[in-house]
């Protein structure tokens, strides 16, 4: 990496952690995780000349979809919407590439654009300093050694899936199964014959609950909170892309609709089966909320079939072998799964308080808006659109830092020829 030069070598040893501390400037931005948005928008910046660092604390590219993810996962989206920029899906994937064609996909795109991430380093502080006008970057590696990152542009692509959301629940520590978060469940083999139930009725919670089903197990889906759910084609044709192509004529109010009566011909009345539907519709309530409505994959089959349960109560507290809910009734379980999705951690690391809230680590502008800061700060990877969104944002953010980029070029040849005369 040409592009990284060590300015301060064994520049302090802290005396806390026991390490010796290098510091490194960094010729071009830095970018805080390899996941797809990161490695798309390295992409975006190798093709115009622009170098970059980017930190990933996992050991691989794509953590999430590495290390947290089940085995029966397939991109909920037909492949052309879900590409990165540059390089398109090989024509031989199905339209919804499974969990390891994707990995494979983004291995061959690193290796085409020669990404090679800083693995096992887990930023700590990212923090602008005025004076010297550059963003200083601290990391820790796997034996608690530190470095120090400046450079004078940070993108931040750690993503709104960060951290899991577990909730507490009295007497998780009583309870004799196992209890762990959906990002931990791979498939249902261990669960054969075993009650399970399943906290969360997003696309996780409903997929979990369909591999249980087919592994024969007996699962209970806990329905929480009103959700969309509609099918993911409709007369064979993705039910998004369907949605994308009507918005382009029809206001979201009309096409809502329109999915709806799709949905309520081919998978019913919802709320007959234990899910009911929001208020809003589902595209009016994603580009309000952030919430993505399920595209059914199965479940609903399997609960009408009675080979999933459903239940809308939630829970008051656990026992040594059974789940006591709010109205009083009590039932027997062998595990629980927590499928209560994922947070940002953004601002556990980030010194910064006007791009991102405080509240729940998104930026405080919402999609298109929300991916440009003050003083070469940039966000991708946080717009509730998964990978949909980060071809968009990663083009956005590399032809910003072009015009930098070139200009700086600019005024240093200038200074140069200046200086020879």
């Amino acid at each position: 990496m040409d592009h990284l030069n060590e300015v301060v070598g064994k520049r302090i040893h802290d005396k806390k952690i026991g390490a010796t501390a290098r510091c490194f400037m960094v010729s071009g931005p830095v970018i805080v995780g390899a996941g797809p948005s990161g490695m798309a928008t390295a992409a975006c910046l190798k093709e115009k000349g622009i170098p970059s660092l980017i930190l990933e604390r996992a050991n691989c590219i794509a953590s999430l979809w590495q290390h947290k993810t089940y085995d029966r996962l397939r991109l909920h989206l037909p492949k052309n919407f879900c590409e990165l920029p540059l390089i398109p899906f090989p024509e031989s994937f199905p339209t919804y590439p499974t969990k390891q064609q994707f990995l494979n996909y983004l291995d061959d795109y690193a290796n085409q654009f020669g990404l090679e991430p800083v693995f096992n380093a887990t930023v700590v502080n990212a923090e602008y300093d005025h004076r010297c006008r550059f963003w200083r970057i601290k990391t820790l590696g796997l034996k608690q050694e530190e470095t120090e990152y400046i450079s004078q542009w940070l993108i931040a692509a750690s993503g709104e899936n960060a951290e899991e959301v577990m909730p507490h629940i009295e007497g998780m520590q009583t309870f004799k199964g196992p209890i762990f978060h959906s990002s931990s469940y791979r498939c249902g083999e261990i669960f054969r014959e075993k009650k399970v139930l399943v906290v969360g009725c997003g696309n996780s919670g409903m997929e979990v609950s369909l591999d249980l089903s087919n592994y024969n197990a007996h699962p209970t889906l806990l329905v929480r909170t009103a959700v969309h759910v509609l099918p993911q084609e409709i007369i064979g044709i993705s039910t998004f892309g369907i949605s994308m192509f009507l918005l382009k004529w029809l206001p979201v109010r009309l096409v809502d609709q329109f999915l709806l009566l799709m949905s309520w011909f081919l998978l019913g009345n919802t709320a007959q089966i234990g899910i009911n539907r929001p208020k809003l519709g589902p595209l009016q309530l994603k580009n309000l909320t952030g919430k993505t409505p399920v595209l059914d994959v199965g479940t609903t089959g399997k609960i009408k079939s009675g080979d999933i349960k459903v239940i809308r109560q939630g829970i008051k507290r656990l026992t040594k072998d059974s789940v006591e809910f709010v109205d009083g009734k009590k039932e027997n379980f062998d595990a629980v799964i927590l499928a209560t999705g994922f947070k940002s951690n953004v601002v556990s690391w980030l010194k910064e308080t006007d791009m991102f809230s405080q509240t729940n680590g998104m930026p405080r502008k919402p999609f298109p808006n929300g991916w440009k800061g003050e003083n070469g700060l940039y966000a991708v990877g946080f717009t509730y659109r998964g990978l949909l969104g980060a071809p968009i944002i990663a083009r956005k953010i590399a032809e910003d830092i072009e015009h930098e980029w070139k200009a700086e070029a600019a005024n240093f040849i200038a200074f140069t020829r200046a200086s020879e005369l």
